[in-house]
């Protein structure tokens, strides 16, 4: 008969962008017997990293431990956006079950569909916690209803299909087995018992010889490299010789120095671990994802962890702007390809490829993937220069296919109508609408990732800000012909190098939308606004008002200068054309012509559609 170690459980907490799982982790920490009681807890404690807090969204997998009536729960908190596919993924190997969180109210979304899928794949023990029952528009029932629709259009087995389901408001810190909210009770009791009673407890083969697998990585300066993963089998102790199984097939000796364990919110040293912890260990120099830790005298590797494969590149260039080191700290090629390699170190989902001395092709799940990268390495004090995104196209059996994503769309009834005409002049085709009352709609498309790249700005303006978009990858099927998406405006460019002026933005502004004001330094071939027409025109936005010894009678008159619009570093991302580079600097963020000079760019424009007419 298989032993097991009742005292664990190793479960993850998965789901959409938002639903409140970091919040539901918060609450486990505070209510189980793990913290000191005049420890501080920080709202959504989980989330360590500024970018994290900043956009409410978990970008990396965080462990954690709780202790509940003698059960050690090993917690592990996933990112809920499918742009970071790759921690998720691995994530799954090292726990045998699932808590999957779901808002009362929104239900299932495109993400809740790429997290259950991961789960379910691994043949996981589900549990469901429909959060936020104390919202006044919750609908528990029905969301009950959809994630069973969910999970058998994703094939979930009979076992997976009798999950159990618990109710649940984090922010409130209750939960119960009823859906009235008026039952809730002020614990998180009825989560706890359901982990403990539903989870399997892991297999206690720890007589065996050793697996210890690793499925995420970290870095440490004192200790190094940290290897965090599973133990599936054996024991594991300080001081002990192993040998580790690359993923090329090599082997390398190496001796444990520290092994962590997680608790609460910190890594406390342990001396072993055995069949089911999830534990970090230092010694090993260059230590892999996916790689197995094993006795030197009994060496079975582990399967190795599937990784989504990246669906968009872009190309990371050495700033060479005029405006080039005045504003970063790193600035050279090699100390910003030394940075896109130590990224490499712990993101398996990012591939990097050197074009020359001063490019790189970085290739990413997505725009928020890179975007985050972009922005993490502009806060570090990095400069550099970006192109604009393009997808991965991949040869499946001589057809060349492109990423296609799935796109889930809720908006004011009165909007749909442009929304359907806008995604399918970007190809894409609707599978599902519906109503869901209150004057909403909620739409499901199928469309070419290109078709996706800047389209969020124009959505926004579309439904007045009122619309809510959420897509995640969906497959690769052959290629649509022809251009999508893209830019339908032109840029205003700037012609000469200085500071912008009032007196030149006022005689600009009636031609487009300025994207800075007065006082904003520029150069040549920098873009300071949108055309209104689909051009490009070159403007000079450093012109200054010719000064006279004449009085004007209407001198003190001020001119109305109309509120720049100002880009975020993912607008500007979305904003760039093909002939453009956007320059990211730890202070501004600017957007260029990828050719400053005016008549080089008109020569070059000239090649271009030459060689275009030829080919056709």
């Amino acid at each position: 008969m298989t032993e097991l170690r009742n005292d664990i459980r190793n479960v993850a907490i998965i789901a959409h962008v938002d639903h409140g799982k970091t919040t539901l982790v918060d609450e486990l920490l505070k209510q189980s017997q793990t913290l000191d009681a005049r420890k501080e807890l920080s709202e959504r404690a989980m989330d360590s990293n500024d970018l994290e807090k900043e956009r409410g969204i978990t970008i990396l997998a965080k462990n954690t431990a709780v202790d509940y009536n003698g059960t050690r729960i090993n917690i592990l908190d996933t990112p809920g956006h499918a742009d970071f596919g790759g921690e998720v993924e691995r994530i799954m190997k090292m726990v045998d079950g699932v808590v999957l969180v779901v808002d009362a109210y929104e239900g299932t979304m495109p993400q809740t569909r790429f997290v259950l899928k991961k789960a379910l794949d691994q043949n996981l023990t589900p549990i469901v916690v429909v959060n936020k029952i104390d919202k006044p528009s919750a609908r528990p029932a029905e969301v009950v209803d959809e994630v069973l629709e969910l999970f058998i259009e994703l094939g979930a087995d009979d076992e997976q299909l009798d999950f159990p389901v618990v109710y649940a408001s984090a922010i409130n810190g209750s939960s119960s087995m009823s859906d009235n909210p008026s039952d809730q009770e002020h614990t998180m009791k009825y989560v706890f018992d359901t982990i403990i009673d539903h989870i399997p407890a892991p297999i206690d083969n720890s007589s065996e010889p050793l697996q210890f697998q690793v499925s995420l990585l970290d870095y440490n300066d004192y200790v190094g490299r940290i290897g965090i993963g599973r133990v599936f089998r054996g024991t594991i102790k300080v001081g002990d010789n192993v040998t580790l199984s690359k993923l090329d097939g090599s082997t390398k000796n190496f001796r444990v120095t520290k092994i962590f364990g997680f608790f609460g919110l910190d890594r406390e040293e342990i001396q072993e671990a055995k069949a089911g912890d999830l534990i970090a260990v230092s010694g090993m120099e260059d230590i892999f994802v996916g790689e197995t830790v094993t006795p030197a005298d009994n060496i079975e590797p582990l399967p190795v962890l599937h990784i989504d494969e990246p669906t968009l590149q872009m190309t990371f260039l050495v700033n060479n702007s005029p405006f080039a080191g005045r504003e970063g700290k790193f600035v050279t090629a090699r100390q910003i390809e030394d940075r896109l390699n130590q990224e490499l170190q712990t993101d398996v989902s990012l591939r990097v490829e050197a074009l020359g001395p001063d490019r790189w092709i970085v290739s990413g799940r997505g725009e928020l993937h890179l975007s985050i990268l972009i922005e993490t390495m502009r806060r570090e004090g990095f400069e550099l220069q970006v192109s604009r995104p393009e997808v991965i196209v991949k040869m499946v059996d001589g057809v060349a296919c492109e990423p296609f994503e799935r796109v889930q769309i809720d908006t004011p009834d009165e909007y749909q109508g442009s929304i359907i005409q806008a995604l399918s002049e970007r190809k894409g085709d609707m599978l599902d609408m519906q109503s869901t009352g209150n004057g909403q709609t909620r739409m499901i498309f199928q469309i070419p990732a290109r078709g996706l790249i800047g389209f969020t700005t124009d959505f926004m303006s579309m439904t007045r800000g009122y619309g809510i978009m959420n897509h995640t990858f969906d497959e690769y099927l052959p290629m649509v012909k022809g251009s999508i998406g893209g830019r339908s405006r032109g840029a205003l460019v700037s012609m000469d190098q200085g500071p912008a002026t009032n007196y030149a933005i006022f005689g600009i502004q009636d031609r487009g939308t300025m994207m800075l004001s007065a006082g904003t330094e520029v150069y040549e071939g920098m873009i300071v606004g949108e055309n209104s027409r689909e051009n490009d025109i070159t403007v000079n936005v450093t012109k200054g008002k010719q000064q006279s010894n004449v009085r004007s009678s209407n001198k003190d008159t001020t001119v109305k200068i109309n509120t720049p619009r100002i880009l975020s570093l993912e607008e500007s991302i979305e904003f760039l054309g093909d002939d453009e580079y956007l320059e990211v600097t730890p202070e501004s963020i600017r957007l260029r012509k990828q050719i400053l000079n005016k008549a080089e760019r008109e020569k070059a424009a000239k090649k271009k559609k030459a060689a275009i007419a030829e080919e056709a």
